[in-house]
């Protein structure tokens, strides 16, 4: 394996986007043998059911959650017939196994400067490994960590649109989804001139701001994929900014949409982190 996993050109490209520009760099983690697909259905059957996630391949842009199916295969046979079964997967947090958190470190610890240097340090260092068969959808969605997906096998297409622009995500989804809400969004056809589409092909990564929703279509071949996700304390402010808008929106008031980076959200963040602090301790009392 190489001595580093992103050549200088790939880290000055994502020094220059992070944190709130999506865009294309390179890496090196291409051939690497934790991605194999044997090695991932190893380790699929190491890791929790809770922690395993799988659908059907054949998916409009927008679903409801409620809505979705998987194959009925386990995710190591899904894994091991990927390229014929029609669905895609997610294997969540694989982190927790030591030689996939030993990768992930050594990934992010190549970039944390850049990224300390806008918004201090990497908080709750997480990853995600997608596969998926050909054609594939996963639809339309946000996240809220700061996200780098690098492509390791096959191509696939990921349409990002503008983090913080409300008529492709209102403030109401934004707030349901820190209560809790599943992840999806609803999508109309009317955002399409938003997006912007970038082909990912082995060997090729992009970076996706916190909150910048989007969506991906899998090329003709299997595809693999290796998410590598971090927060920050501005991340973390504009959540808890968005947790207090839905307290003043049940409230009766109609609240500001939390600021984008370098806004900081200082006053919504803490005063939201006071009422739920006060809050689980009359739960506990």
């Amino acid at each position: 394996m190489p001595d580093r996993y992103f050549a200088n050109d790939a880290q000055r490209i994502f020094a220059g986007l992070y944190p709130e520009v999506a865009g294309k760099f390179t890496h090196r983690l291409a051939e690497h043998p934790l991605f194999e697909f044997e090695a991932l259905a190893q380790l699929a059957s190491r890791m929790r059911p809770c922690d395993v996630e799988q659908n059907l391949a054949a998916l409009p842009i927008g679903v409801d959650p409620a809505a979705l199916r998987d194959n009925g295969l386990s995710i190591v046979e899904t894994i091991r017939s990927i390229e014929h079964n029609g669905s895609w997967l997610v294997l969540k947090f694989v982190e927790q196994d030591p030689t996939y958190r030993e990768l992930l470190d050594a990934v992010l610890d190549e970039l944390a400067p850049a990224v300390a240097s806008r918004t201090g340090p990497m908080l709750k260092r997480e990853a995600f490994i997608f596969v998926s068969s050909p054609n594939a959808t996963t639809p339309f969605h946000f996240d809220p960590e700061h996200n780098i997906l690098l492509q390791l096998r096959g191509e696939k297409v990921m349409t990002v649109f503008p983090a913080g622009d409300e008529e492709v995500a209102a403030p109401e989804e934004h707030e349901r989804f820190h209560l809790g809400g599943h992840r999806n969004l609803p999508y109309d056809e009317t955002f399409g001139a938003k997006g912007c589409a970038h082909t990912l092909r082995s060997g090729e990564a992009i970076y996706v701001p916190v909150k910048a929703p989007h969506w991906v279509r899998n090329g003709p071949a299997p595809s693999v994929s290796f998410s590598v996700t971090w927060r920050s304390e501005w991340s973390y402010r504009e959540a808890s900014a968005h947790g207090l808008n839905n307290i003043m929106r049940r409230a009766g008031l109609n609240p500001s949409a939390p600021e984008r980076f370098p806004r900081q959200n200082h006053v919504k963040s803490l005063a939201y982190r006071a009422v739920d602090k006060a809050r689980r301790a009359i739960v506990r009392s």
